[in-house]
Parts: structure tokens; C-alpha cells; sequence
């Protein structure tokens, strides 16, 4: 795939090549193109020792917060474009499955790349809010309960309208820290073994957490995993956190 300036961030998922083998057989192989393709990308699919770490706000100072504010800069180009170009209908529109468009509280729900839209037990969607000014479970106070419960309700509905999946068989939640810094949450099928568990959060446990603490992620401090080579760890080390 050829890329120039002009040609916005994408990902292709689930593209099926044919290969004809010495001896006349045909394999089929599913895979994923990512244009352009960053570090991080090729980063994320190698094989790495993984570390729990953990995000302190007090004392201060706190090296994820800070950290976590400059990589969210150093990947706008790719991730979050990709994600702009969702919500402003460049890209993926003929994937969404619903959208509200409520400034403050709606959102784009649409298949997730790992899933082929086949087998429902595999059934992965997102949520991807069109909210621009909340990056992450960090972000987040009692002001956005109505956003949080709009998507919870609203993606049940939608998901048991357009795959008759009921909320009793879903799993949502999203992960900190995130592979994009966008608010999203994942809506996935119990009986899918998802990646990412350790880093995940439940929308149902954030919702009561906030109705409780308005400030309960401002405050909180958060374990999450992290691989050898990023960036993140490297910050805890320097810092003796680790």
C-alpha cells in the first residue's frame, strides 16, 4: 500500500490473502494493514517481558500522569487522527453500528478489529465518545456520569437490537492505560477470552466509583502493566519507583 501526505491514517482489518503453495494448495491468511505503520505498532505485536506497575497521584511529583500527557502528544499523528477521522465520518463509516451524536454525551459504536463479525461469542465492539477534551479513566469525574451511563445504556440497546446479545452476556469496560488517548470503552461477549484483562476497568464499577467520589480517579492509584521496552517503565526506573 502506497502512502502519501494526503492519505489519512488507516487501518484495514481482516484483509483475507490467497497463497498458492509449490504444490498447487491454497492457504487463506487473515491479517490486519496498518497504514502508516509506527514503532509502536510493530512494538505492540513483539513478544516482551510484561511488568506491573502502578500510577500514584499523591506525592507528587507523578511520573505516569506526566508521562502519560506527553505520549498522548507524541501519538496524535496516527492514533488519534485515525479516531478523528471516525467521528467526523472519514473513515469506517460503513462499519458503524450506531451513533449518537450528542456533543457531550454521545457517541460511535462500531466492530472492533479483532472480530470478524461472524461468531457472536466472539462479538468485540467500541465505543468511542465524541467528546475530544477526555483522554483517559484519569479524566474522569462525577460531571461525566450522564456520558457514562448514555453509553452504557444506549450500546446495550444497540448491540441487543443489531446482534440480539443481551447486557446480562456483555463485559464492558475500558483499559488503563490506553492503547489511544481518546476516551473509548469495549463492549465484548463473556465468552470471549479479551486481551488486556489486567488493565481493564469496569464501566459499571466507574460509574458507582464516581457516583460515590466525584475525584476517585484524580485520586486513586492505579496498577497496570507494562512491557520491557516502553517508555513508561524506563520513567518509573529512572525515578526509583520501580
Amino acid at each position: 500500500m502506497q502512502h502519501t501526505k494526503s492519505t489519512p491514517s488507516c487501518i484495514k482489518p481482516n484483509i483475507r490473502l490467497k497463497i498458492k503453495t509449490m504444490k498447487l494448495f491454497i492457504t487463506e491468511i487473515k491479517t490486519t494493514v496498518v497504514c502508516p505503520a509506527t514503532e509502536k505498532h510493530v512494538r505492540k505485536d513483539l513478544h516482551q517481558e510484561v511488568f506491573l506497575s502502578f500510577s500514584v497521584i499523591v506525592p507528587v511529583p507523578c511520573v505516569s500522569f506526566s508521562y502519560e500527557v506527553h505520549n498522548c502528544t507524541a501519538h496524535l499523528s496516527f492514533w488519534i487522527q485515525w479516531v478523528h477521522n471516525i467521528l467526523e465520518k472519514k473513515a469506517e463509516v460503513d462499519r458503524i453500528v450506531f451513533e449518537n451524536p450528542d456533543p457531550d454525551t454521545g457517541f460511535v459504536l462500531l466492530p472492533d478489529f479483532k472480530w470478524d463479525q461472524k461468531q457472536l461469542q466472539d462479538l468485540y465492539l467500541i465505543a468511542i465518545v465524541h467528546r475530544r477534551d477526555v483522554k483517559s479513566l484519569r479524566d474522569l469525574t462525577s460531571e461525566h456520569l450522564p456520558l457514562l451511563t448514555n453509553i452504557r445504556s444506549k450500546g446495550e440497546d444497540a448491540i441487543q437490537r443489531q446482534y440480539g446479545v443481551p447486557p446480562r452476556k456483555l463485559h464492558m469496560y475500558l483499559h488503563y492505560q490506553p492503547s489511544y488517548c481518546h476516551l473509548h470503552f469495549h463492549f465484548t461477549s463473556l465468552e470471549y477470552d479479551a486481551p488486556g484483562v489486567e488493565s481493564a476497568h469496569l464501566l459499571s464499577d466507574i460509574i458507582q466509583n464516581l457516583q460515590a467520589d466525584s475525584s476517585y480517579y484524580h485520586n486513586r492509584s492505579l496498577v497496570f502493566p507494562l512491557r520491557a521496552d516502553d517508555g513508561l517503565l524506563l520513567r518509573f526506573k529512572e525515578a526509583g519507583k520501580l
